[in-house]
């Protein structure tokens, strides 16, 4: 599943080269996601790369070709229902624990609880808390598999989307590949939400914010507890 950052480029690109022909620059796509800098834009094009929504056409300026869009091919107007989804319907919590209050669904979307196993860091790793509440969650969001929520502390993933007081939704596994983003329990100690990669026979844990900087670990410092599969964004 695409965060929403990188389905928002997914669209906006597909838009442009319908309408034009030509794929937009890298400063057309910073400005039409609202990011600080063209190096978020960068990552976003090589995650879509990687899980080959798109592929850049050789010895062409601004060449980007759209293979494919996610099932159901929302236009760029409404890629934002994807991840953040709509404020028109709310999630109403009936119990003290339930901290899926105020948190916008799509209409006409099922409904299902999920555990909400505390808070995940997208900055310097912190604890991720065991805790009993639950989150409620549209069951469009979640593929096969168990699924538990993390609540994101910090910054370091914004170009990918990801802000902080976000609900990541995370499917339950040990293994993921390059590219995506897991849970990354560290020296079985502190646990941190980022991209995976491995390199030389290290594991890399890089941020999608150019204020962080990639943490490298070996081998046997880290172990995945998890990949994301969707995003919730809370609304006060």
């Amino acid at each position: 599943m695409l965060t929403q950052k990188q389905h928002e480029l997914l669209c906006f690109i597909d838009d442009r080269l319908k309408e034009s022909g030509v794929s937009p620059s890298f400063e057309e796509m910073k400005d039409a996601l609202d990011l600080k800098s063209k190096s978020g834009i960068h990552r976003l094009i090589s995650a879509l790369e990687e899980r080959e929504f798109i592929r850049r056409l050789p010895n062409r300026a601004r060449a980007l070709e759209v293979i494919k869009l996610p099932e159901g091919g929302v236009s760029a107007g409404d890629a934002s229902n994807i991840v953040s989804l709509q404020q028109s319907a709310q999630a109403e919590s009936s119990s003290p624990g339930n901290v899926g209050s105020h948190i916008p669904l799509a209409a006409n979307d099922d409904v299902m609880a999920i555990p909400l196993h505390g808070k995940i860091a997208a900055g310097a790793p912190i604890e991720a808390i065991e805790g009993q509440s639950e989150l409620s969650v549209p069951a469009a969001l979640l593929g096969p598999g168990k699924h538990y929520a993390l609540e994101v502390s910090g910054d370091s993933m914004i170009d990918a989307g990801i802000l902080d007081g976000d609900y990541a939704l995370i499917e339950e596994c040990s293994t993921a590949r390059d590219g995506e983003i897991i849970v990354a329990l560290v020296r079985n100690e502190e646990a941190t939400l980022k991209t995976l990669r491995r390199k030389d026979g290290r594991v890399e844990l890089e941020p999608a914010n150019s204020y962080y900087e990639t943490q490298v670990y070996g081998p046997d410092e880290v172990q995945i507890q998890g990949k994301m599969a969707g995003l919730l964004r809370r609304y006060n």
